[in-house]
């Protein structure tokens, strides 16, 4: 594709994106799942930690394979999923492997990201091919992902290109910074990293600079996100959680 027909391919793509946007005011996806506690967001980076001071009141998010890496940790059953839709049947070296770590397993909120809503019996049964089951299925799809990021970024974003989407873990911060948590606290998310923590296969990350666009401005307007990966507070300035400041 030529440089000028990309560029008009792209234009009536934010043109409809952005009028179907306006006509359709979605709202955010909605969550069921009460954050009493902070909020960890499990990414697939390959160091993850801990974070400091782990009790009862604390949450856990994790995003595709992810949740594999948490076991460690003593938890089998993460209380929200975000999936990209092209893990359930995607033949990527990447899908397969997702797939392969979440065999059998459960989470209590699992949230598919852009399968199409009138396909929801496919998505069940594609879950279920690999044996991962939820107590709630949701679908996010592309309008609902954008009024999310604007709810909390106040910016509009239609999603045309690559580098203008956040990662699925920043969206899992946007989402449980928009229902209340206290503090989101981030492991296995660093943007300067490759790879994933459940396999070898060494892939390069997209979005890395709206993720760094992004943190920076949620830390600029003093949002509670912290990271408990010394490295990633020292890459990205982000403070390092160190466990509930003492009443």
């Amino acid at each position: 594709m030529t440089t000028v027909k990309k560029w008009l391919t792209q234009t009536r793509q934010r043109l409809h994106r952005s009028l179907k946007y306006r006509l359709n005011r979605p709202l955010p996806p909605a969550s069921s799942h009460v954050f009493r506690g902070p909020v960890v967001v499990v990414g697939s980076a390959p160091v993850i930690h801990k974070p400091e001071g782990w009790d009862a009141d604390f949450s856990v998010m994790t995003i595709n394979g992810s949740q594999s890496a948490i076991r460690g940790w003593g938890i089998d059953v993460p209380d929200i999923s975000f999936m990209m839709f092209n893990q359930v049947e995607g033949t990527s070296a990447n899908a397969v492997e997702v797939r392969r770590v979440l065999s059998d397993q459960r989470t209590r909120s699992l949230y598919v990201l852009l399968w199409r809503k009138n396909q929801r019996q496919r998505l069940a049964d594609g879950l279920k091919a690999f044996g991962y089951s939820y107590d709630n299925l949701t679908i996010i799809d592309r309008y609902e992902r954008m009024s999310l990021f604007e709810e909390i970024t106040g910016r509009k974003n239609t999603e045309v290109r690559t580098e203008d989407k956040c990662s699925n873990g920043l969206n899992a911060v946007l989402f449980a910074l928009y229902h209340g948590a206290p503090q989101v606290i981030i492991t296995g998310i660093n943007p300067n990293s490759t790879g994933h923590s459940y396999n070898q296969t060494g892939l390069a990350r997209a979005h890395v600079q709206m993720d760094k666009t992004i943190i920076e401005q949620l830390l600029a307007e003093g949002r509670p996100l912290y990271t408990a990966d010394p490295q990633v507070s020292r890459d990205l300035n982000i403070p390092l959680w160190t466990g509930r400041p003492k009443a």
